[in-house]
């Protein structure tokens, strides 16, 4: 057995616990909406309760210097900034959705992710796009086309998550900071917003935080959900090839996709027969990357 197999069985291990995380997401998001809160107030506890958490895996991963490093340089914080506004108009256009009965909707966008940033990875990094990526690139296409028919307008939720966090992708690919360090300042930046906003709600009487302590308990958790399985993401995907990141990434929307018809959203003919096209799509995706490993261990 390879000397490093064990550090990819711990990775895969990582990978799978970070997707997972991201699957059930919206249950937890759901309940801070039971409880109240709205879209915006969730959104202020995540960045701001995921700064501690992001911090602590600064220091234990000893990149305190980075992040020194990074606010000494103008052209990284404010490719830092783009990031951490991407990463806000994701967050919130999932929170919304998850709140809203659009479980289906967002779970869709999350699927056609990989497929964009194939496509990405074409026009801005000129990348190779073989003919089974666009098999898979045009099954997907198909699929947000006929999700249109089938809602009687484009599917804007599915397209603005996966553009947002397709975008988000991209340019902390351009940025030169790992990801614990990318993590605290994106979550820096956006706390102080936050804090303002959460602030101005305790002041006209319209905070949840201290309504009930499954309320406190749940918006301080918001930082954790949304560091952890980030940052087990980026360790994971440094240690397992790429067909295998290729398929755990689909457990998350599978989950989502479940979780939103168990909750009984409208699921008829033509947005089964959409969501059959983008499966197909991930399937493709995925089989592309398993072929992509294959060829590399080969040579």
């Amino acid at each position: 057995m390879p000397q490093d197999a064990p550090d990819q069985r711990t990775a895969l291990f990582a990978g799978l616990v970070c997707y997972l995380i991201w699957g059930f997401v919206p249950l937890a998001f759901q309940a801070m909406g039971h409880l109240g809160v709205g879209a915006w107030e969730i959104l202020s506890h995540r960045t701001l309760w995921g700064t501690p958490t992001a911090l602590a895996f600064v220091l234990l991963a000893g990149q305190g210097r980075q992040v020194v490093a990074v606010f000494s340089n103008p052209k990284l914080l404010a490719g830092l900034t783009l990031s951490a506004a991407l990463i806000a108009i994701n967050w919130i256009i999932f929170i919304w959705a998850v709140n809203s009965g659009r479980v289906l909707e967002s779970s869709l966008g999350y699927y056609i992710t990989p497929l964009l940033n194939m496509a990405a990875g074409v026009a801005i990094f000129r990348e190779r796009l073989d003919r089974i990526g666009l098999v898979a690139i045009g099954l997907a296409g198909l699929g947000v086309v006929i999700q249109a028919f089938a809602l009687g307008h484009m599917p804007w939720v599915s397209l603005a998550l996966a553009l947002s966090f397709g975008a988000y992708g991209v340019v902390r690919k351009l940025v030169s900071a790992d990801a614990q360090t990318g993590l605290f300042i994106e979550c820096l930046l956006l706390a102080g917003p936050g804090v303002i906003y959460l602030i101005w709600l305790q002041r006209h009487g319209l905070s949840h935080f201290t309504a009930t302590p499954a309320t406190t308990a749940w918006l301080i958790a918001a930082g954790p959900i949304t560091a952890v399985p980030l940052v087990l993401f980026s360790w994971a995907a440094r240690r397992i090839p790429l067909s295998v990141m290729g398929f755990l990434q689909f457990i998350g929307p599978t989950i989502a996709f479940a979780i939103g018809r168990a909750e009984g959203e409208a699921f008829t003919a033509d947005r089964a027969l959409s969501f059959v096209f983008i499966w197909g799509g991930a399937a493709t995706f995925t089989y592309g990357a398993w072929r992509r490993t294959r060829a590399l261990r080969l040579a």
